[in-house]
């Protein structure tokens, strides 16, 4: 006895439903593509306009400050590499990629996590959506903003926005769930209003999740950045992705060399951030 083949009938119901989307919505989508892709443009705009040196000596001056004088030299030198193996522009468009998806990211898993948060059937809610968001493999997501949206760095600014929500949406939660009891009641007693409660009790004990939360995002978007080269994003993912169809094996290391500095660079900022929110706590 033959099963029913359930697979084929959901497979062509995918379909037609992006056929549909793709017909009923293309001025929508067209306007999200040129939103998204103006924005995009703007980031890297905004950090390839100063001179090399003086991007590298920010960007250092802002690890004196968080980390120390030792990791400010190193991040110079380091930033001064990317130039000198000629691959500073693709460093500047892999870093508007990446802040540009994380902060859309915390924009919309911040206040999320918030709600889920201070409400349990909304947390139960979302919950099992990060796990399947968090499971499914990345080049998922690349097929249907393909369908949608074309080719090119639109496609791969939201497909780095998908993964980089879930961290900071659920660190957000675990935080403001954290709050220790006897705080609530503290403030309870002493009459505050519940939006008093949230800024004075509730946020100050979950910002070092919530920046913990910022960390993981900004890190599951350089892990993106690669498999975003496939659909055009431009930057060290694309010049990946080249070296690889060409086995130019010189070129994707020198691009590989460059996104493990950048990489560094951001992560070791963010931890700063995280400790020092931890030090703050109430």
């Amino acid at each position: 006895m033959n099963l029913p083949d359930f697979a084929q009938p959901f497979d062509d119901n995918v379909d037609a439903g992006l056929q549909w989307l793709s017909d009923h919505g293309a001025n929508w989508f067209d306007l999200a593509n040129a939103v998204l892709k103006g924005l995009y443009e703007a980031v890297v705009w905004v950090i390839a306009l100063p001179p090399f040196y003086l991007v590298a000596l920010f960007i250092a001056l802002l690890g004196w400050r968080a980390v120390g004088r030792r990791f400010a030299l190193l991040t110079f030198v380091a930033l001064l590499c990317c130039e000198l193996i000629g691959l500073w522009p693709a460093t500047v468009s892999t870093l508007a990629l990446v802040l540009t998806a994380t902060v859309l990211a915390l924009v919309v898993g911040i206040p999320l996590g918030v709600a889920a948060g201070l409400a349990p059937r909304f947390d139960r809610l979302v919950d099992p959506c990060l796990d399947l968001v968090q499971t499914l493999p990345p080049y998922i997501y690349l097929l249907p903003a393909i369908a949608l949206l074309g080719y090119g760095p639109a496609t791969a600014l939201l497909a780095t926005f998908i993964v980089a929500v879930p961290p900071v949406l659920r660190l957000t939660s675990l935080g403001i769930r954290m709050t220790p009891r006897e705080f609530i009641e503290l403030g309870d007693a002493s009459g505050v209003t519940s939006v008093q409660m949230f800024f004075k009790i509730r946020l100050p004990f979950a910002m070092p999740s919530i920046m913990a939360g910022i960390n993981q995002s900004l890190m599951m978007a350089f892990g993106m950045v690669v498999i975003a080269g496939i659909v055009g994003s431009g930057g060290l993912g694309e010049a990946i992705y080249g070296a690889i169809r060409t086995l130019d094996i010189a070129k994707s290391i020198n691009a590989a060399i460059a996104i493990v500095i950048l990489t560094m660079i951001l992560d070791r900022l963010a931890q700063s951030a995280v400790r020092s929110n931890e030090g703050a706590r109430p």
